[in-house]
């Protein structure tokens, strides 16, 4: 198991301990460290500080997710975001707030899930040709969102 060193900054003594939730979790649940509630209005943005700050070994990344009940009960979602290796600030959580509803992020809230990954350099080589493959450049929805029946 990769062991990953994280520091808990001052504004976020108390909070719970980051932690897997089950034995089948691939996220640990990451808290809002806020001081003070957050109003988030309907279709705004914030970034909620987490109160941590981790290192990331080379070769890996962590990935911001959002926790799925947060969205379907209240609209609540974290946008994607990847923290890079070479990072060592606090960890911000982008959420916005899909509902017509405001909603306030109180201080301790899980509000977004976190998983590593282990990640591969790659080079980059110009060409003018590129393989072929059946779908070619046809690009959103091309796969259609029903079966067809024959």
């Amino acid at each position: 198991m990769l062991k990953i060193k994280y520091k808990v900054l001052k504004h976020a003594k108390q909070l719970p301990k980051i932690q897997y939730q089950t034995r089948g979790s691939s996220g640990l649940d990451l808290y809002s460290a806020n001081r003070k509630p957050i109003d988030l209005l309907s279709l705004e943005r914030v970034a909620v500080p987490t109160g941590i700050c981790l290192s990331i070994p080379t070769g890996y990344e962590a990935q911001i997710r959002p926790r799925s009940g947060l969205f379907i009960k209240n609209g609540i979602s974290a946008n994607f975001g990847t923290i890079d290796s070479d990072y060592r600030g606090e960890i911000l959580v982008l959420l916005i707030n899909l509902s017509k509803n405001n909603f306030s992020i109180e201080r301790g809230m899980r509000i977004a899930q976190i998983v590593f990954q282990k990640i591969e350099k790659i080079n980059l080589e110009l060409s003018n040709n590129l393989d072929k493959t059946t779908r070619g450049q046809k690009g959103f929805g091309s796969t259609g969102i029903k079966e067809d029946k024959p």
